[in-house]
């Protein structure tokens, strides 16, 4: 059976990418560690999340000394040397950021995300206004000192 190629506006073709997501998939981003790869993952993303996620990028930036880049899973993944700390993924109608650790940072980060580990935590963004700076890089700082590395905990 082969699928019919209809031509459609960017932005209905982003969105109906993003309805993959709700699957639990969050994109097709091929797995590539490095800032190119996350930069093109957030450029390909439709609006509002695109714009969530540049947000969320530039505090990680700011919030982590040494950041480490990489896509994992069809999300942004970021970290420290030893490891993975949080990701952020867009999907329909927000972007979620995801703290690997997270029942172990204060304020705990109040969603936990499905299929996402027991540990994990993080916050759903629909829109600029959700970005509670100061908290997300106080997160992040937090997470940085509690990396996962190959899905182990550091001793």
């Amino acid at each position: 059976m082969t699928k019919k190629s209809v031509n459609k506006p960017a932005s209905k073709v982003g969105a109906e990418e993003l309805l993959v997501a709700m699957t639990g998939k969050a994109s097709s981003a091929k797995a590539a560690e490095g800032d190119d790869p996350v930069f093109a993952y957030i450029a390909s993303l439709p609006q509002p999340q695109r714009g969530i996620a540049e947000r969320v990028d530039a505090l990680a930036e700011r919030a982590v000394p040494g950041l480490k880049r990489g896509v994992k899973w069809g999300m942004a993944y970021y970290g420290v040397s030893d490891g993975w700390c949080f990701s952020s993924g867009a999907f329909v109608g927000h972007v979620k950021l995801m703290f690997i650790r997270g029942t172990e940072i204060h304020p705990e980060p109040p969603v936990t995300p499905t299929g996402m580990g027991k540990s994990t935590r993080g916050v759903e963004l629909k829109s600029g206004k959700d970005l509670d700076e100061a908290q997300l890089m106080s997160w992040m700082s937090q997470a940085a000192t509690k990396p996962l590395l190959a899905g182990k905990k550091p001793k």
